[in-house]
C-alpha cells in the first residue's frame, strides 16, 4: 500500500515556473514507477509525465516536452515534476500516482495502483 501527498500547486504567470512534489508513505517507494497526471476544467485527465521504477527512463506528453522535468528521490520517498515556461493551458488539478510497472515506462492511468489527492496549478495571462 501507498500513499501520496502531493503538494507545491498554485497561482503562477505564464512563463513563470513551478515545481511539484509528490510525498509516498508506506514501503518499497524504489520499486514502483512514478507518473504525474492533469486534469483541466471540463476535460479527462491526461498524462503528462512519468519515470520508470529504475529511474532511468521518462516520457513525456508533446505537450510539455522540452518544459516538464520528472525526477524522484528515493531517500526521501519523493516524486517531483518541475515546471518551465507555464502556459494557461497548463492549468489543471496535477495527480502523482504509482504504479507496479517493471517494464518501460507505464504512461496509461491502468497503469497505476495509487493516486495522490491531486494539486491545482493555475497559470494566469
Amino acid at each position: 500500500q501507498v500513499q501520496l501527498v502531493e503538494s507545491g500547486g498554485g497561482l503562477v504567470q505564464a512563463g513563470g515556473s513551478l515545481r511539484l512534489s509528490c510525498a509516498a508513505s508506506g514501503r518499497s517507494f524504489s520499486s514502483y514507477a512514478m507518473g504525474w497526471f492533469r486534469q483541466a476544467p471540463g476535460k479527462e485527465r491526461e498524462f503528462v509525465a512519468a519515470e520508470s521504477w529504475t529511474g532511468i527512463s521518462t516520457s513525456y506528453a508533446d505537450s510539455v516536452k522540452g518544459r516538464f522535468t520528472i525526477s524522484r528521490d528515493n531517500a526521501k520517498n519523493t516524486v517531483y515534476l518541475r515546471m518551465n515556461s507555464l502556459k494557461p493551458e497548463d492549468t489543471a488539478v496535477y495527480y502523482c500516482a504509482a504504479s507496479r510497472v517493471r517494464g518501460g515506462v507505464p504512461m496509461r492511468q491502468s497503469d497505476y495502483a495509487y493516486w495522490g489527492q491531486g494539486t491545482q496549478v493555475t497559470v494566469s495571462s
